[in-house]
């Protein structure tokens, strides 16, 4: 099911047939990871490189790099339609899909040289930029108040602080970094003083010290410790002091890729739930003739099916550089919701085998968890629609 759009039918359809074409060759690309692929790198607890390696090969990850420095020149719903499938064939996009999202940041707000300095070599896959540094132990979603500082200094900026929950720092070659230029107390707008910094973690000068964190999901996430790390000043994405409002952009990107790995786990657990409630056989016919296994998961595909549409909703204005906050985070908490209705209803149909490892089931219901949380907890969307949308009181 795809979105209602004002285009005309001819130019849909060509819309849809160009989906089509890529959802069938990510699914090509993935048929030669199946599931076992994904339980053993989940066991051994590693990160998929050969996975993201023919990912970057085939040029799908540098789908929102502009084909003028080497990419593919996408927008943001083919992109989450990659990851999509990525997650309904039975993966985890996670490994790789903070390359698309932080993209959005350098594309919009960079200068030319740094685009031409990292765009192409990200495109080629001789760089990687997996890592975004926001949040912070004590700031924890009040991403105003985060305290690590980066103090200009002559043509560097030093780095002092501490960020955790930072994914895929050790799989990476950049970092997306937020940090606080001004302090705190000193301004009016306390939307003001943070400032977006591109880290080169090849050559970094000073102590950044990595460690990981012992996660329920193998997600590669580390606390991060900054002692003196100096970069240079042009590692500076855009003017000092407004990265706050350049990581919008970004979030809603976020919002929108998130949404679509969600719908792509919702459509995974839905397809697995309905063929093993045709083939398994109890009481001498198939489960799925019983309306208590079968409503449930009709129920979650009709959930999923209505936030796939929200999600289109959502990556149609974000092309169309409208405001899309409230689309981008309908989608994020409509698609979390649903795939983990469906990762329910999935294990409750599978029942005791759901927890076998050799199914997969378990492996996914963990993961589809995530998407409750992180990389927003859906009652921080629904502080934001209630007092931003609806404009009741803030309640935060």
């Amino acid at each position: 099911m795809e979105p209602q759009s004002t285009q005309s039918h001819t130019e849909q359809s060509h819309t849809n047939e160009d989906w089509q074409a890529i959802r069938e060759a990510v699914g090509k690309l993935c048929r030669d990871f199946p599931d076992a692929y994904w339980r053993e790198v989940d066991k051994q607890e590693k990160y998929p490189q050969e996975f993201v390696d023919q990912l970057t090969a085939s040029g799908y990850l540098a789908a929102l790099i502009p084909e003028e420095y080497g990419g593919a020149g996408l927008g943001i719903a083919e992109a989450s339609i990659i990851l999509e499938e990525i997650n309904r064939s039975g993966g985890n996009a996670v490994a790789c899909h903070a390359q698309m999202y932080i993209m959005g940041t350098l594309l919009r707000h960079g200068s030319e040289e740094q685009k031409r300095r990292y765009l192409p070599p990200i495109a080629q896959g001789d760089l990687r930029l997996q890592a975004f540094a926001v949040t912070e132990p004590n700031a924890g979603s009040e991403t105003t108040r985060i305290e690590t500082r980066a103090v200009r200094k002559g043509d560097s900026y030093v780095i002092n602080g501490q960020k955790i929950f930072i994914s895929r720092v050790k799989q990476s070659d950049l970092m997306m970094l937020l940090a606080r230029t001004t302090p705190y107390d000193e301004l009016t707008d306390k939307t003001r003083g943070l400032s977006v910094f591109l880290v080169d973690m090849r050559n970094i000068k000073g102590n950044l010290e990595v460690q990981p964190l012992d996660l329920m999901i193998n997600h590669h996430t580390s606390t991060l410790f900054f002692d003196d790390v100096e970069i240079p000043a042009d590692s500076l994405i855009g003017e000092e002091g407004k990265g706050f409002r350049y990581i919008i952009d970004g979030w809603n990107a976020e919002r929108i890729l998130i949404a679509a790995e969600a719908i792509g786990d919702g459509r995974w657990f839905v397809e697995r739930a309905a063929r093993y409630a045709r083939e398994r056989v109890v009481f001498g016919r198939p489960i799925g003739v019983n309306q208590g296994v079968q409503f449930p998961i009709a129920q979650a595909y009709a959930h999923i099916e209505a936030a796939n549409l929200m999600r289109f909703e959502a990556a149609a204005k974000f092309e169309r550089r409208e405001k899309c906050g409230a689309e981008a985070n309908m989608a994020k908490l409509l698609a979390s919701e649903a795939a983990w209705e469906a990762a329910n209803a999935c294990l409750t149909t599978y029942g005791g085998y759901g927890f076998a490892r050799d199914y997969d089931v378990e492996r996914k219901f963990r993961e589809t968890r995530l998407f409750s949380v992180a990389p927003v907890s859906n009652n921080l969307v629904l502080a934001f629609l209630g007092h931003n949308v609806l404009g009741m009181p803030k309640s935060y």
